[in-house]
């Protein structure tokens, strides 16, 4: 094992799989220079022009480059710099990219990464901190996959690559300088499986992505006062581990799912929906999402830290779950 930040976990990721694979290449607004976050640094020394292209400022051209390579056999990482840019590449995602394999009955691959970099970090403003990973969740042909740790990065990142499948892969820009462990090689991890943080009976406790490390901190002051819940981290949210969170559920009745992203319409509703779907709403005797307000995300950093989930406020949640 080795330890690394979250961003480096994802560039060995990425290192690993252009190495293994010559089919891998990257491409985005200045990936030849390493990267906004570093995240391709001496890439361009190593693989050359051809395999690590930095493009013009046009990201619908990035992402249908992108998609036209891999249906030719190639296995594009498309970096989208910032996951707020991806607006301007909208039509190429939702009406070819998720579609064309379904479109054309399997005979095309577009097995593409399209990563994006979201949520709030240093305060960046409205234009530049939006999590939106539910609009994605509810669109057919895509994985959406929203890790925490740099584990998790890496192992994902490198499923992702593998994968035949588009995936649109989260990164969690808050937390690209938290250190982890990871494997050397890298060992892919399948979608849909979530991780165990935390174990009680208390409540059940469901989140992903920067909001993972946020609401650990909260169930540890819980449980410094004797309330001991299960957490569970879901890593990716399409497909998402359903029997993970329902069997978890069955033993607590109450379920409290947490997102950085706006608490309306996120994809925290989902997850209480297909509780009460799967297990009937006899299972649980209380359910509570917690999330952002609806409101863009300020720039001035006293009303940033209003608009974001913190501890105390999973402990309030979760002790009004449980009342």
């Amino acid at each position: 094992m080795v330890e690394v930040t979250l961003i480096e976990a994802a560039r060995r990721a990425a290192l690993q799989e252009m190495r293994r694979d010559p089919r891998v290449w990257v491409l985005g607004e200045d990936v030849a220079r390493g990267g906004l976050w570093g995240q391709y640094k001496d890439f361009l020394g190593e693989f050359g022009a051809e395999r690590v292209v930095s493009t013009p400022i046009s990201e619908s051209t990035i992402m249908g480059v992108g998609l036209g390579s891999a249906l030719v056999g190639m296995r594009p990482i498309i970096e989208m710099r910032i996951f707020d840019f991806v607006m301007c590449a909208m039509d190429e995602l939702v009406n070819q990219i998720a579609k064309i394999r379904y479109m054309f009955g399997g005979q095309a691959k577009p097995a593409v990464v399209v990563r994006m970099p979201h949520g709030m970090w240093r305060n960046s403003a409205a234009q530049h901190s939006q999590m939106l990973e539910a609009w994605f969740a509810h669109l057919p042909g895509v994985i959406v996959v929203t890790p925490a740790t740099a584990e998790d990065t890496a192992g994902l990142l490198v499923q992702a690559i593998r994968s035949d499948d588009p995936v649109l892969f989260f990164d969690p820009k808050d937390l690209f300088g938290v250190p982890g462990n990871i494997s050397d090689p890298i060992e892919p991890i399948p979608f849909g499986v979530a991780r165990r943080v935390a174990e009680g009976d208390a409540a059940t406790v469901v989140t992903w992505s920067a909001a993972v490390p946020v609401v650990a901190k909260g169930v540890e002051m819980l449980a410094a006062d004797g309330i001991k819940v299960d957490l569970l981290d879901l890593r990716t949210i399409w497909p998402w581990d359903q029997d993970a969170v329902i069997a978890s559920v069955k033993k607590t009745g109450r379920l409290l799912v947490v997102h950085e992203a706006v608490e309306v319409a996120g994809f925290g509703a989902e997850v209480v929906a297909r509780v009460v779907d799967v297990a009937g709403p006899g299972a649980l005797k209380a359910a509570k999402r917690l999330g952002a307000p609806r409101i863009p995300i300020p720039f001035s950093p006293a009303l940033e830290a209003e608009v974001r989930v913190t501890p105390e406020k999973v402990v309030k949640a979760v002790k009004a779950l449980i009342a």
